[in-house]
C-alpha cells in the first residue's frame, strides 16, 4: 500500500497518535515556549497588579537569546519564561543588578534552591507550551517587597482559562454527552460496580436503543447503544449515581490522606515561630 493511503488510514485516528508519540524527542522545561494568550494573561495581570503602565516589557528568553548581554533600561521590567534549570542563576543575575522581573517557574521545586529575597507565586497552574509539554507553572518575582509568599488566585484563574482556550484553538475537542436519569450506558453503569454500589435493572424495566430522537434528527447515536428505563429505575440509577459519586470523593478523600507524610514541627522551629509573633 503506498505510504500516503497508509497515513489517509490512520488519520484522526487516536490510538495511532499515541502509539506515533511516544517515538517523539522527550520535551523538557527549557525549549518551552510560551504560547501568546497565555504569556498575555499573565503580562496584563503584572501590569495591573503592580501598576506597571508605561513600563518598558522585556522578553529575553527567545530562542538564542541572551539574557546577560540583553540591554536593561531603569523603566524596564523583564516578564518572561526562562529556562527552568538555570532559574535560580537567572534570579541572582536580576537581584544584583537591581532589575525588575516576574518570571515562570516550575511548582514543585518554587522554593528549591539558594535563600533568595523574591516573592513566590505557587499558582501550580497547568500550561500546554508551545512544544506540547504540560508543565505545573508557579512564578517568583522581585515587584512585591512585603510578601515572601502569595498564592495570587486571580492569576491562577486567568492563566488557567487563557491556557484552556489555547488547547481548544490547538486541537479539536470531541463531544461529551449528558443523557436523563432514564438512560443508562454502559460507561456509565460500570462506575457504579467499581464504586461498591449494586445497581440492578429487571428485563421489564427497560428497552434497547441505539439513540434518542433528539440525536436522530442530527445524526447521532448513543456510543455503545443504551436502555431506556422505566421511571422505577431511572429513580434507582439516581440514587446509584448520587451514592457512586459519595463514595468516590470519599476514597479519593482518604487515598489523599493515607498518601500524604505528616512531618511535625521541631522545639527549634516552634521557637522560632513565637519569635516570629512577637515582632512587631
Amino acid at each position: 500500500m503506498p505510504r500516503a493511503e497508509q497515513i489517509g488510514m490512520f488519520a484522526d485516528n487516536p490510538q495511532y497518535d499515541a502509539f506515533v508519540d511516544k517515538f517523539q524527542p522527550k520535551k523538557t522545561t527549557d525549549d518551552c515556549y510560551t504560547p501568546e494568550g497565555v504569556y498575555s494573561a499573565v503580562k496584563d495581570w503584572v501590569v495591573q497588579e503592580y501598576g506597571l503602565q508605561g513600563a518598558r516589557i522585556v522578553r529575553p528568553f527567545w530562542p538564542e537569546g541572551d539574557y546577560e548581554r540583553e540591554e536593561y533600561g531603569e523603566n524596564d521590567v523583564v516578564i518572561d519564561n526562562p529556562p527552568f534549570s538555570i532559574i535560580t542563576r537567572i534570579v541572582k543575575f536580576y537581584t544584583a543588578r537591581g532589575i525588575r522581573f516576574f518570571l515562570f517557574a516550575p511548582t514543585l521545586t518554587l522554593f528549591s534552591g539558594r535563600s533568595l529575597d523574591v516573592c513566590y507565586l505557587p499558582c501550580g497552574v497547568q500550561i500546554t507550551y508551545e512544544n506540547g509539554a504540560i508543565v505545573n507553572t508557579s512564578f517568583i518575582t522581585n515587584l512585591d517587597g512585603e510578601y515572601r509568599i502569595r498564592t495570587a488566585p486571580d492569576l491562577y484563574k486567568k492563566v488557567e482559562e487563557a491556557d484552556r482556550q489555547n488547547r481548544r484553538e490547538g486541537k479539536k475537542e470531541l463531544p461529551k454527552y449528558e443523557y436523563p436519569d432514564f438512560v443508562i450506558t454502559a460507561a456509565r453503569a460500570y462506575q457504579y460496580g467499581q464504586r461498591g454500589v449494586d445497581f440492578r435493572v429487571k428485563k421489564q424495566e427497560c428497552r434497547k436503543i441505539n439513540a434518542l430522537d433528539a440525536q436522530k434528527e442530527q445524526g447521532k447515536t448513543i456510543f455503545g447503544s443504551g436502555f431506556l428505563l422505566n421511571r422505577k429505575a431511572a429513580a434507582e440509577k439516581a440514587a446509584a449515581e448520587k451514592a457512586a459519586a459519595e463514595k468516590a470523593a470519599a476514597e479519593k478523600a482518604a487515598a489523599e490522606k493515607a498518601a500524604a507524610i505528616y512531618w511535625p514541627l521541631s522545639e527549634r522551629e516552634w521557637a522560632m515561630v513565637r519569635e516570629m509573633e512577637d515582632r512587631p
